[in-house]
């Protein structure tokens, strides 16, 4: 896919040092070149960063993903907005394909911070006027963004891979009922029942799945899990024992963010009945830490088409994770 009709002066492209492959390829899809930015580090550990281009009113697009380290990143990238806004860019878009501090989205403890509201706050004030991002953790999080904010989703990259496979006796299952509305949409999309799991969570590494609820499981061999994000894999592990014992032989799991923390992915790939792992390019996994299970989609082609339909004033509309 290129869009040759962008005309390359009008705009600027640069990644912060968290992606910069999957920045490059949604500016090839783009048919623009994908500007230098240096990264360096003062002695007292202080960033130093400086965009190789001009952005004197153009519109500017940063791509950045809060992965690890996260804290990092993420002072990449308000510098980065700021250097952009001070420069007199005319639009400064702030490409964020995994926002980590969504899990942070309520005060369900004492003295604890509401952080992806703090996080939405600095991106404003470092002056990002648009906020393009994949599949935020949860709905709350769209309207902690003062500014204008499209939150895509790697439905149509997932549907586009499965649509080749046989999923007769498929059943989709969510892990919990936090995340069955997006896995109701996934599971209607390919023609498919729906369940999920009925999940008490312990502490960061630890959860219980007491159960399933919504379709019966029994009598299906085959699972489709479906997440937003995996870290440690601890739930997708549960929710894996669960269906076993139901009798599910056959396994996949698709999550959007595949962030795969403290042996995560390993964890996973060490049960036999998950034959394929499925995540996206949202967060940059590096060669040498891919297992044989594993199978990367890049979402480079959505944020393109949407970097592209909001160039010429086009809806968006059905590339959001509220569309069907």
């Amino acid at each position: 896919m290129s869009h040759t009709s962008i005309p390359p002066q009008e705009v600027r492209f640069f990644s912060g040092s968290s992606n910069r492959p999957l920045a490059e390829n949604i500016a090839s899809a783009l048919g623009v070149p994908l500007d230098e930015t240096h990264i360096t580090r003062f002695s007292n550990d202080n960033l130093y960063i400086q965009l190789g281009a001009t952005v004197r009113y153009r519109r500017v697009y940063i791509v950045q993903s809060l992965s690890q380290p996260v804290n990092d990143h993420l002072m990449e990238l308000l510098m980065m907005l700021d250097i952009a806004r001070g420069a007199a860019a005319s639009e400064v878009h702030a490409i964020i394909p995994y926002y980590s501090f969504g899990r942070s989205d309520k005060k369900d403890a004492a003295r604890i911070s509401i952080t992806a509201r703090l996080v939405a706050d600095l991106i404003k004030t470092a002056g990002a006027t648009h906020v393009m991002s994949m599949m935020f953790h949860s709905p709350q999080v769209h309207g902690f963004f003062a500014m204008p904010t499209d939150p895509l989703s790697a439905r149509p990259v997932f549907r586009e891979y499965l649509s080749t496979r046989n999923l007769n006796d498929c059943i989709v299952v969510a892990p919990d009922m936090g995340s069955a509305k997006s896995a109701a949409r996934f599971a209607k999309s390919l023609q498919l029942p729906i369940a999920a799991g009925n999940k008490e969570r312990i502490s960061d590494t630890q959860v219980r799945i007491s159960g399933l609820v919504g379709n019966q499981v029994r009598g299906h061999k085959r699972a489709l899990i479906y997440d937003d994000e995996i870290a440690t894999g601890g739930s997708i592990a549960e929710l894996s024992r669960v269906l076993i014992e139901e009798g599910v032989e056959d396994i996949t799991v698709v999550c959007t963010h595949g962030v795969f923390t403290r042996g995560g992915l390993e964890r996973l790939a060490e049960i036999p009945q998950i034959n394929e792992i499925i995540t996206t390019d949202t967060v940059y996994i590096p060669p040498e830490r891919r297992h044989p299970k594993l199978k990367i989609l890049s979402v480079a082609p959505v944020f393109a088409h949407a970097i592209y339909n909001n160039l010429h004033h086009e809806s968006i509309n059905e590339l959001f994770v509220f569309g069907e």
